[in-house]
């Protein structure tokens, strides 16, 4: 496993698994407690794991809340992933960053509480797939940012995507 820290969000972490292939496959570790131990001294503990499949152009997202780590990654096809510091008192504060995340790459974010996280499918159909460290509460318990507020000024490579209707009528900071 590989780590490096997002240039532009530093709490942010970009996660290269070790891939082996060989004539079958591949074969890819995506988690192991050994490994993580390097964030947060180690006391991220995982309690969920969830995955969403999406068609082309879908736009996931802006979702958090100020508990939960998340651990995402594309399983199959290709995304987008945006995270945003929406903590009000850190110097980052509604500053992004994007990262490519695909089954080729195998990247995965680790998102910190207080960021909100959407992704965005470029292929045909896409696997999705994330950690939580607590339980989920509902939508209701989370931060929804609309995904082309102007404050933030995502530069987004699509004008319509394909949206939920809580992501439809988020509403501007």
């Amino acid at each position: 496993m590989k780590f490096e820290f997002s240039k532009k969000l530093p709490e942010v972490a970009i996660i290269q698994p070790s891939i082996f292939y060989d004539y079958r496959g591949e074969y890819v570790e995506t988690w192991n407690v050994e490994n993580f131990k390097v964030f947060n001294k180690g006391n991220i503990e995982f309690k969920q794991d969830d995955i969403s499949t999406s068609v082309k152009h879908t736009l996931r997202g802006l979702h958090g809340d100020n508990e939960t780590w998340k651990l995402v990654q594309c399983l199959y096809g290709s995304m987008l992933q945006v995270v945003v510091d929406m903590r009000e008192d850190s110097e980052t504060y509604l500053q992004y960053d994007m990262f490519p995340i695909s089954d080729k790459n195998r990247n995965q974010i680790l998102v910190p509480p207080g960021f909100a996280n959407g992704h965005l499918v470029m292929s045909e159909f896409g696997i999705f797939s994330y950690k939580q460290s607590t339980l989920y509460k509902g939508a209701g318990a989370q931060f929804t940012v609309r995904w082309d507020d102007p404050k933030i000024n995502i530069p987004w490579p699509i004008e319509n995507p394909i949206l939920s209707s809580r992501d439809k009528t988020a509403n501007y900071l």
